[in-house]
């Protein structure tokens, strides 16, 4: 059987770990948190270096990627420092390819719904998902994105794509450097949320990103809005319907109840690959049509 296994900065408490059959191969596909301990993550890194087929980096990035430049994060980087063997990946390359096709989907699947309420989007952090954010503009909606306000706290929205990348030549050389909990929750502190940037959230009919951020300053009521994520659990799945959101969509699929996060994913990817490396984008693409991978939709409201 084969292994792939997430160390994350997140909570332990959304640990799991299940087995699936992918292209007539057992995977079985493990997320480990460490409450944000880095050293602890570390740890089990090299303990398991070269006992897994692939490993993802949860609760944190390696770099960010947005179109072709990539903006590496120091501070996450002692973290992996003692993996020799085992193919690492954090989610970027998923981020890239399918996420590239959730605007698609919900347009086959609720386009009379988007029809009704119209295309605005809050995007969390487009610099950190750039696929999302590539599919949201060339599916003509109206973005805003989030990133200062979600990633560093400063209440100013971004609303082109060409901010976007200036923002990030800008601010990603500086905020790569950063301790990796000033620009990202991680431990107990994910689990905090300070209702913040309402009229945003109210202003958006779809609003996307990465589960941590969405929910970290979600307001108490989200009425028929289409919440974009990932790495849920069935709790986050509660939460939103009681705020009142209609529709919730994955880009990874549901297991046992809640979706994986992208990294977690990736690795799953490589590992029934067999080729003990990361893959290309044209590899990935490949897999994801192999398995008819697509985006989860779930209606909680009615």
């Amino acid at each position: 059987m084969k292994r792939a296994v997430s160390i994350s900065l997140g909570s332990s408490k959304r640990n799991k770990a299940v087995e699936v059959e992918l292209l007539g191969e057992k995977v079985s596909i493990e997320r480990i948190g460490t409450d944000g301990d880095m050293e602890k993550a570390a740890q089990l890194y090299k303990e398991l270096d070269g006992k897994v087929d692939a490993f993802g980096v949860g609760g944190a990035d390696l770099g960010v990627m947005v179109d072709t430049k990539w903006y590496p994060l120091f501070s996450v980087q002692p973290m992996v420092r003692f993996v020799k063997q085992t193919p690492l990946v954090d989610g970027t390359g998923l981020k890239n390819t399918l996420e590239n096709r959730i605007v698609s989907f919900m347009e086959t699947r609720i386009k009379s719904y988007l029809d009704q309420k119209g295309r605005r989007a809050l995007l969390t952090a487009g610099a950190d998902r750039w696929g999302t954010t590539t599919a949201f503009v060339a599916g003509g909606y109206e973005c805003v994105f989030g990133d200062l306000m979600f990633g560093l706290g400063i209440g100013i929205p971004i609303r082109s794509v060409g901010a976007l990348k200036t923002l990030a030549a800008l601010v990603m050389p500086i905020a790569g450097r950063l301790p990796f909990a000033w620009i990202y929750p991680t431990g107990e502190k994910q689990e905090k949320r300070v209702p913040k940037y309402e009229k945003y959230y109210q202003w958006a009919s779809v609003i996307a990103g990465d589960r941590h951020y969405v929910v970290r300053h979600m307001p108490e009521r989200l009425e028929g809005k289409i919440i974009v994520t990932n790495t849920t659990t069935e709790s986050d799945v509660e939460l939103f319907r009681q705020t009142g959101v209609k529709y919730m969509v994955t880009a990874t699929p549901s297991i046992e109840g809640r979706s994986f996060g992208t990294n977690m994913m990736e690795a799953a990817l490589i590992a029934i690959s067999g080729k003990g490396r990361k893959l290309t984008y044209a590899e990935y693409n490949a897999l994801l049509d192999q398995l008819h991978f697509e985006p989860n939709l779930v209606e909680l409201n009615s």
